[in-house]
């Protein structure tokens, strides 16, 4: 039987190690934190996730919140006109419904589902020396996290990393009592060009179903606003400022706003970053990054645990199709790549966002207000953004796709 450990007990870590033990492998799973820490800590992330990246967790059976997690029908959208009306206002229906599941909520349950289906779970917050002991008794290291000694072991690819600083300030607030919006639920995502974005969506979260609100604000921008606020209801306030100053319509819904709990907020920022697969320790042994240690985005498209998901998934194909040859480093950089066939458009994508919408994209989400096609089109993007690459990212294509609505 072959031994794989995964340092990292996240969405893509927890369900890689499922997913191989339910296929015969021995699966250690390194954690820093308990459930019950995890349960009674901070919020971690937005984590919306469409319908390609649930099918992953529920070819596992892990999807255990249909029923209580509130469903996200579909996707709005929406810019000011900068007199407090707005200039672009569209919403469209997902092929599938989203969800978005409290990390806080979701990986005590995936933990304790790991061990019931013979996983190991090392409580350690691992650093070189136990890598170097992992690799040694195991067949393959899988890094799932990391900080400091650990993160810097996958050095920065610079041809396929756009930035090197933050591009927003970033900001969660997870709320109750949010209005909800006609018709059906949705991201509501809100582009103040120049500014930043807002979007707000339904979610699960420790204490039930709530809203949580996502601020991106453009460095040195008025989004660009979290330092100094030092309580959670100093956030609150934060948050409501800021939809009533920028975005009247959303303020409307935020009358009887109150936090889940005290850690349901977070703000911080980092630089959207891609790196090489495989880090070196230095006995020479080789080990394989995972998921945001190899490619992180900005969370401007939503797409994290997406990510993550699909990571796992890919990773999982891979290992199970290797058989039992060596995991060395051609191994590992080939598995990173057949994942970056994918990723590598959601980076694009996500990192064309994050700039000034140019003149084509404007006219495309503009036109959409009176297209229930384009509409519909840019909203199941998000579950596959590989279609963008088809008529969104390129002027000649845009234009081209116009002109095909049109006619």
């Amino acid at each position: 039987m072959r031994k794989i450990t995964i340092v990292g007990a996240g969405q893509a870590g927890l369900q890689l190690g499922i997913g191989l033990l339910d296929n015969g492998y021995d699966v250690t799973v390194v954690s820093n934190r308990t459930g019950q820490q995890i349960r009674e800590g901070r919020v971690m992330s937005s984590q919306c996730m469409f319908g390609t990246a649930l099918a992953h967790e529920r070819n596992l059976g892990l999807d255990r919140w249909d029923a209580d997690c509130p469903p996200v029908q579909g996707i709005s959208f929406t810019v000011p006109d900068g007199t407090g009306g707005k200039a672009i206002d569209w919403a469209s229906r997902l092929d599938a419904s989203a969800r978005s599941v409290d990390q806080r909520v979701k990986m005590p349950a995936w933990l304790e589902e790991f061990e019931r289906r013979g996983g190991k779970v090392e409580l350690r917050d691992a650093d070189v020396d136990d890598l170097e002991f992992y690799a040694r008794e195991s067949d393959l290291v899988v890094v799932a996290a990391g900080k400091g000694e650990i993160a810097g072991l996958f050095e920065r690819d610079a041809e396929r990393s756009t930035f090197d600083t933050p591009q927003r300030a970033l900001a969660l607030t997870y709320v109750t009592g949010m209005k909800p919006r006609d018709e059906y639920s949705a991201v509501s995502f809100n582009m103040v060009p120049g500014v930043g974005e807002y979007f707000t969506f339904p979610a699960l979260t420790t204490t039930g179903p709530c809203d949580i609100m996502v601020f991106e604000g453009v460095p040195g921008g008025p989004l660009d606003c979290w330092q100094g606020v030092t309580s959670p209801e100093q956030h609150l306030e934060r948050s409501l400022e800021i939809v009533r100053t920028h975005l009247p319509w959303e303020a409307e819904r935020c009358a009887d706003l109150q936090l889940t709990d005290p850690n349901g907020v977070l703000a911080g920022r980092f630089p959207p970053t891609v790196r090489r697969p495989v880090g070196q320790l230095p006995s020479g042994a080789v080990i394989l990054g995972l998921a945001d240690v190899v490619v992180l985005n900005d969370p401007i498209t939503g797409q994290g645990s997406n990510n993550a998901s699909k990571c796992a998934a890919s990773y999982l194909s891979s290992i199970l199709e290797h058989g039992e040859r060596p995991y060395d480093r051609a191994f590992m950089q080939e598995t990173f790549e057949r994942y970056w066939d994918y990723a590598q458009y959601v980076a694009a994508w996500t990192n064309a966002l994050l700039g000034a919408p140019p003149e084509h994209v404007l006219k495309l989400l503009g036109t959409a207000t009176n297209s229930p096609r384009i509409a519909r089109r840019f909203t199941n993007g998000f579950d596959d953004p590989r279609d963008f690459f088809h008529w969104f990212m390129d002027p000649v294509a845009a234009e081209s796709y116009l002109a095909a609505v049109a006619a």
